[in-house]
């Protein structure tokens, strides 16, 4: 018996990575939250447990013993793209440079000079990735040019390191309902209160999702409009 997926389970989601300037998670960084234009094809997650292999003299072999555990690794690949030629390419990125995308990129996850450290992220996508913690490593592979040398796109492998504590576990948690982004491209006769009250059944949210999408008014929404409605935690209604 096949079972067909329900609309929720279908709609377009997109990887979101929230940054934070505290450790406990609490002083969100709106302005530098990343939408991942091309979510991943695939990720992955790295358990480490060290092991104190050392032998006795003249033994052949030993037990290994337990030292400790690594925080978890969650690293993902994925693809800035600046030709223009892409579909479903995210309203917000439109007539935007991959240098520019990628300074958003690093702005979001990267040093931040007030607390001389890189910024605390949670990396939120479907049902699988609700990911807090900091980045560890990124390597960018520029792969197409423009003849002047310009780059036209970009992939990009990022390592994040979990936070463990509970504040973070706590701030994650607090991104469910709704904890996907969804993009809808507006129909004509589309309200934005109606659309948002379908997103996260409640219409309180239209006016941040009107400041997200960069409305000139909320009033009046029309096609070929491209809106983005991210997560947000349950206390910002």
């Amino acid at each position: 018996m096949s079972v067909s997926p329900s609309p929720s389970d279908s709609a377009l989601s997109k990887m979101v990575i929230h940054s934070f300037s505290d450790k406990d998670f609490q002083q969100e960084e709106k302005d530098k939250l990343f939408t991942v234009p091309i979510n991943p094809e695939s990720f992955t997650r790295n358990y480490k447990v060290d092991l104190d292999n050392r032998t006795g003299h003249g033994q052949p072999g030993t037990q290994p013993g337990y030292k400790s555990t690594s925080p978890e690794e969650l690293k993902i690949d994925f693809i800035l793209d600046g030709t223009g030629t892409v579909e479903g390419y995210p309203a917000q990125y439109d007539g935007m440079s991959v240098h520019d995308q990628l300074s958003a990129f690093l702005t979001c996850i990267g040093f931040n000079g007030d607390i001389h450290r890189p910024n605390f992220v949670i990396v939120i996508w479907g049902s699988e990735i609700r990911f807090p913690g900091t980045v560890s490593n990124v390597d960018l592979s520029h792969t197409l040019f423009l003849p002047n040398g310009t780059p036209l796109r970009v992939k990009v492998s990022v390592t994040f390191v979990r936070s463990e504590s509970d504040n973070a576990r706590a701030a994650a948690n607090r991104m469910q309902s709704p904890d996907l982004t969804h993009y809808h491209r507006v129909q004509r006769g589309d309200r934005l209160d109606l659309l948002t009250f379908s997103k996260y059944n409640d219409p309180n949210y239209f006016l941040q999702v009107g400041r997200v999408n960069n409305l000139v008014t909320v009033r009046k929404i029309a096609p070929p409009q491209e809106l983005y409605f991210p997560p947000f935690a349950q206390n910002e209604s």
